[in-house]
């Protein structure tokens, strides 16, 4: 009678210790960035996602990427990465407001070119690919600000409207092209200016969207001023600020902006 009951308690234990493991597999394997709670949807940014994982810093510090960027940006030293930064969009997530890369990296020379690479298909309109803005790398920078909020419920279309306008090469809104990443598998990519204009719809499915940009500068970039007033920069150029040293002079830190690839180690 011990022994039964004993069997007893040891398969109920066992049934419960079953159901708390399929729930915390079905917690587990649900889409990044989504908690199931549809009334509050929380989109996941990651940066510097290479720094605690493998996979990811194989791929931000990939020489072939590197290449490619300073080819097609005209480079000649090389490339080097400033940032890698993954976007997890759960279903219903709002819309990504439109944006330009340039103003969030605190550099001279501002050139900055991105890299962004789909962790899953694009094969659906719906889940809000990454959308471009034809030809918007060529508008001028009377718009210069940059979003506050990236996602918002409207589409976040103010900024793009309001540099349109200022470009000279637009007469209205209607005017403007939309190139969709539609149709983009998981691990393709594309690459852009970081002046070109860009944002993605709301995800209207029930599937994840998610992908990572790796945003790149020449080799011989140098902080300027402005990077002492962004949360993300300051800790680099704050002393030399306060003791009031050049800027320029600073040495940008190889740990954490590596070069990439470099014209020198052809």
């Amino acid at each position: 009678p011990q022994s039964i009951h004993h069997n007893k308690n040891t398969n109920a234990n066992s049934n419960k210790n079953t159901t708390k493991r399929k729930k915390r597999i079905k917690k587990e394997t649900a889409p990044l960035g989504y908690s199931g709670n549809k009334k509050n949807i929380k989109v996941m940014q990651i940066i510097n996602i290479r720094k605690s994982d493998t996979l990811f810093a194989e791929l931000s510090n990939s020489d072939l990427l590197g290449y490619m960027v300073s080819k097609l940006m005209k480079w000649s030293n090389g490339a080097r990465l400033a940032q890698d930064q993954v976007w997890a969009k759960p279903p219903g997530a709002p819309p990504l407001a439109y944006h330009r890369d340039s103003p969030y990296f605190m550099f001279t020379p501002n050139d900055v070119a991105t890299v962004w690479i789909a962790l899953d298909d694009m094969d659906n309109e719906d889940l809000g690919p990454l959308t471009y803005v034809k030809s918007s790398h060529l508008w001028n920078d009377g718009r210069v600000g940059s979003s506050q909020n990236f996602f918002q419920s409207n589409g976040g279309m103010s900024l793009l409207y309001s540099a349109a306008e200022r470009s000279g090469r637009i007469s209205n809104r209607n005017e403007i092209e939309y190139v969709s990443m539609v149709g983009l598998a998981a691990g393709g990519l594309s690459i852009h200016n970081g002046r070109t204009w860009h944002g993605s719809n709301g995800n209207r499915t029930d599937a994840p969207r998610r992908g990572i940009g790796l945003h790149y500068v020449p080799v011989d970039v140098r902080w300027t001023v402005d990077a002492v007033k962004s949360t993300l920069w300051k800790r680099y150029v704050e002393d030399v600020v306060v003791d009031g040293g050049d800027v320029e002079s600073i040495e940008v830190d190889e740990c954490d902006f590596p070069v990439v690839y470099s014209n020198n180690n052809q």
